[in-house]
Formats: structure tokens, sequence, C-alpha cells
């Protein structure tokens, strides 16, 4: 099994490869976009802002490499909180007009401000919060009790199209999507890797999960 950790030039890299480490597999960190063929599933994780992010993915080839393994050759891939977003078709963060900035188009919604969506409380989110699980077989909460806490940090959140593509929400003042699953691609709004034993037991679940 080789867990490809995406290195596009950001991201919580070092936790994520640890948390990996301690489920008992080998991560890989993968630094060339070219080398996630080799990879049996992918995580890409993310920090900071939006448009930022998808620079330096455009600038490194990832884009279309990203959609082509996932879209062309169903390699499971999970993103990690901007790493979640950058799933979405668009993002209003670092936006210079109503079209927003592109994202991989793999889950479709756009990303928007927690206080254009009306929440009133402290922006960004950060802390531990409870998830609701929505009515579903995906295997991503196996083991993961209803009302489980995950560690949060975000000002923006991801407001999906299709609302059969929700795994988990959170109250954070109004609704945030928690989690999302279309085809082979998963995301997490919160940090699976700073979140104790329940975010080891998601990652261990999408690891051993069918798909990969």
């Amino acid at each position: 099994m080789k867990v490809g950790v995406i290195d596009y030039g950001v991201g919580n890299l070092g936790s994520v490869m640890r948390a990996v480490e301690e489920l008992r597999v080998t991560p890989v960190l993968v630094n060339r976009s070219q080398d996630m063929h080799a990879a049996d599933c992918l995580i890409l994780p993310g920090v900071g802002h939006f448009a930022d992010c998808v620079r330096l993915l455009d600038a490194g080839g990832w884009t279309q490499a990203l959609r082509d393994e996932v879209l062309g050759y169903s390699r499971p891939l999970l993103g990690v909180c901007l790493g979640m977003q950058l799933l979405a078709d668009v993002s209003m963060e670092g936006a210079t007009d109503a079209r927003g900035v592109p994202g991989l188009g793999l889950v479709p919604g756009r990303v928007e401000h927690l206080r254009t969506l009306g929440c009133t409380a402290r922006v960004p989110h950060v802390g531990w919060n409870a998830i609701a699980k929505t009515p579903t077989d995906d295997h991503l909460f196996n083991g993961i009790p209803d009302g489980t806490d995950f560690y949060f940090v975000h000002s923006y959140a991801f407001v999906l199209e299709h609302k059969d593509d929700v795994l988990a929400t959170t109250d954070y003042g109004v609704p945030v999507t928690a989690a999302v699953r279309r085809g082979h691609v998963w995301g997490t709004q919160f940090h699976p890797e700073k979140s104790s034993r329940a975010g080891f037991q998601l990652l261990r679940n999408f690891i051993t999960g069918p798909a990969c």
C-alpha cells in the first residue's frame, strides 16, 4: 500500500505524514505531479489561501494531473481542510469578480466565506466541534459515532451543489459542510491528523477502504 501525500509547495505535510505512519503504513511524499501514478491512494493537504494554492497547483502541473488520476484512473483522493475546498468548482477566497477562483472541479459546488453564509460566531472557526453524519453507506466514518468532535481551522466553507455529496456537517452558528464524497474523491473540512483517535480512525478507513 502506497499512500501518496501531495507536496505542491504548501500544506501541513509533517503532521499528515506522521499520522499515516502511526497507522503502520508508509507514506510517500509526492513532490512531482508525474509521480502520483505510483501511489495507491492520495492525500491532498492544504493550509493558507485558496487562490495562492491554485497558483501553485497550476504552476506545478498538478491541476490536470490530479483530474487525470481521479477521473481517468479512479485513484482515491482525500482532500484535507483547504485541500477539501480545492476540490470545488470555484472559491470566493481571493476572487476579483463574482465568477470566483476556479478549483479542481472534482466535487460540484462553491466555497464561500462563513460570514456570507450568515455565521455570526468568531471567524476563523478554530477548535473542536461535533460532526453530524448524513445517512449513507460510505465507509469514511465507520466506527466513528455521530457527534464525535474533530479539529477545525477555517474561515471559508464548501457549499455543495448536490446534497448527496455531503457525508457530514457541523454547526458553527450555521450548518457547515464537514466532509464530502463524490466517486473516488473524499474531503474533510477538519484536520483528521490533528483530531486524536477519531481522526486516525477516519484516515484508517480511507486507506483501507474498498477504493484503495
